[in-house]
């Protein structure tokens, strides 16, 4: 279960082994069934999730009852909440499981003390964020530029292996687009192919 985060944090620093076990003693190993919610609207997200197998969303529902995909989380991805994790308000989005999933769980007394025992876990940390913070400004700009065919394009560059994974409906969701119109751009690509 620690092999895909050793492998996630060799890809940003170099740790020793010891200080990798050390990190290792500050997460929480749990496995999720599908359906199971990790997080619920109106909760405080107390817990970053390092998806070691499986598959989450994080959504949030409209006044109409409307779901709106946030992000999906694969292996060797993270997902929380981050703006409630990090100042403790109650959330805004809920995160479910997609498919039986096994995670490695970090709280924030943790995550701190981890940064101080190892403090190129830090440098991982705020990696972490700037790809968070370019990966959103990313996708603002292509949900305000781009057409929903080409917002497909990208949506299979980014999971390429994900649509067999989760339903046309959440990818969807995800693209900002109803299904009928989904089902129009793949049959639309399939014909160009």
């Amino acid at each position: 279960m620690f092999n895909l985060l050793k492998k996630h944090i060799a890809a940003r620093v170099s740790l020793t082994d010891e200080e990798f076990e050390t990190c290792c003693s500050y997460f929480v190993p749990k496995n999720l069934k599908k359906h199971q919610f990790f997080l619920m609207e109106g909760e405080v997200c107390k817990q970053i999730a390092f998806v070691t197998k499986g598959c989450l969303r994080a959504y949030s529902v409209d006044a109409r009852g409307v779901e709106h995909v946030l992000q999906f989380a694969i292996e060797d991805w993270w997902i929380s909440d981050p703006l409630s994790f990090l100042t403790g308000a109650p959330s805004t989005y809920t995160i479910d499981v997609l498919e039986d999933s096994s995670v490695l769980l970090l709280d924030k007394p943790a995550r701190e003390e981890m940064m101080i025992a190892v403090p190129m876990m830090e440098r991982v940390f705020r990696l972490l964020q700037e790809a968070h913070l370019v990966a959103t400004h990313r996708r603002i700009t292509e949900s305000l530029s781009l057409s929903a065919e080409e917002r497909y394009t990208r949506f299979l560059e980014t999971y390429p292996k994900l649509t067999e994974r989760i339903s046309q409906g959440q990818i969807a969701s995800y693209l900002g687009i109803t299904p009928q119109s989904l089902s129009r751009i793949r049959k639309d690509r399939s014909r160009k192919a």
